[in-house]
């Protein structure tokens, strides 16, 4: 008789033996609940023992992978949900409604974020062999896929970085252009390509969200915007809506109003004040898109979540 080699573990075994050790390294690093920022750059780790209301809040442009647990994300009249066996792409800064929806003390709501960065996307894109176009697909800055072994993999390997920090600074990077290249390979990939490629007009738009984002308290001229969009205004508002669901003038709306709420929460100011602060010349508009967006008037709402 010969004896016979041991069997490499199935797919689904591997991945829910990976998915195990995530678990694992969360509990450690991050043992009690709301987010931690750990030793790799870029990976973050998140933990809730129960489940939440619908909060609002601006995610970046991250990959998000939930060990334990799950959480639907709302973006305009568009729902996502992901857990365990799926993980959540955001290609651009996007306004959502975000809630946890499996969590208990004794399971509680795991997951690992890594902030994704354009640059380096693009710069792995462009030394890749060009993809096969892929129509309709990748336009919507959000996409959730189910989990891959490669992709799982890739992130257990940042996230062990934790255990051993003296490795950080030279084999951090080296997995992370490995995690970068299997989303590219991925489901997601063409969502990814879309906004890193150059002079694309998904990188355009992108281009417009940000400088949205970054002066959201200026009035929003879109011939000013498609300009500096380098993008004819029919363009970019079809574009833009196919990458955030929103127009840019509701976009830049959702933004002001969350800047709002953190101002109100973070500092003693009236609503009078804050909405000047964000934008806004008149109160009494600030006061019923705020009611309308988050269910309750400014003074209101900030007292309930203090």
């Amino acid at each position: 008789m010969t004896e016979s080699s041991p069997q490499a573990p199935a797919p689904a075994d591997a991945l829910d033996a990976a998915r195990r050790a995530l678990t694992d390294i969360i509990e450690r690093y991050c043992p009690v609940d709301g987010s931690s920022a750990t030793a790799v750059p870029g990976l973050s780790l998140f933990r809730a023992s129960s489940t939440s209301t619908p909060i609002c809040a601006v995610y970046r442009s991250v990959l998000a992978v939930a060990a334990q647990g799950s959480k639907r994300l709302v973006l305009a009249d568009e729902s996502f949900e992901y857990d365990s066996r799926h993980y959540l792409i955001t290609s651009v800064d996007l306004p959502v409604m975000g809630q946890i929806t499996e969590a208990s003390p004794e399971r509680p709501y795991l997951c690992a974020v890594f902030d994704m960065d354009a640059r380096k996307i693009a710069d792995l894109a462009a030394a890749m062999r060009p993809a096969s176009p892929s129509p309709g697909n990748g336009q919507l800055g959000l996409g959730v896929s189910a989990l891959t072994l490669p992709v799982m993999d890739a992130l257990l390997r940042l996230a062990r970085l934790l255990d051993t920090p003296e490795d950080i600074p030279m084999l951090a990077p080296l997995h992370e252009r490995e995690l970068l290249y299997r989303l590219l390979t991925g489901e997601q990939g063409p969502r990814l390509r879309t906004i890193a490629a150059a002079d694309s007009q998904g990188h355009r738009t992108a281009r417009a969200v940000a400088w949205i984002k970054e002066n959201f308290d200026q009035p929003l001229s879109i011939d000013a915007l498609a300009d500096a969009a380098n993008m004819s205004k029919s363009s970019l508002h079809h574009h833009f809506k196919s990458l955030t669901a929103m127009s840019p003038l509701q976009y830049q709306k959702q933004i002001r109003l969350q800047e709002a709420r953190k101002l109100m929460l973070l500092e003693s100011i009236d609503a009078a004040t804050v909405a000047r602060r964000v934008g806004y010349e008149s109160p009494s508009q600030f006061s019923r898109e705020y009611r309308r967006l988050f269910g309750a008037p400014p003074l209101r709402d900030v007292a309930r979540i203090r």
